[in-house]
């Protein structure tokens, strides 16, 4: 049972990237979904969240019409698309996954499994 994250690497200031989190031993559909965030020196913070029951998605303020969370349950995949990116984006990002499902004021609640991080770099 793993989440396998993929699609990081270094954009400049502007630029877009999408991440995958691709669950494998379980079937992601029925688990809610976040991304987070850790930048160099700082805490893990979400960034976006997509409940599992009716789709419905939650985003951090800084990252609100940048980035987009989708999941494709056919491919057993969740993505982030990230436009417009900025440096303070830069940060190692994780997926994460939690069958209770619930998305809060500061993302997932609640983590069964995370993913390995992949490093996103924005330069200026």
């Amino acid at each position: 049972v793993q989440l396998q994250a993929s699609g990081g690497g270094l954009v400049q200031a502007g630029g877009s990237l999408r991440l995958s989190c691709t669950a494998s031993g379980f079937s992601l559909g029925y688990y809610a979904i976040g991304w987070f965030r850790q930048a160099p020196g700082g805490e893990r913070e979400g960034v976006a969240c997509m409940r599992s029951s009716d789709g419905k998605e939650w985003y951090a303020g800084t990252v609100k019409d940048r980035f987009t969370i989708s999941r494709d349950n056919a491919k057993n995949t969740a993505y982030l698309q990230m436009t417009n990116l900025k440096p303070d984006d830069t940060a190692v990002y994780y997926c994460a996954a939690d069958l209770a499902g619930i998305c809060g004021w500061r993302g997932l609640v609640e983590v069964d499994y995370w993913g390995q991080g992949t490093q996103v770099t924005v330069s200026s």
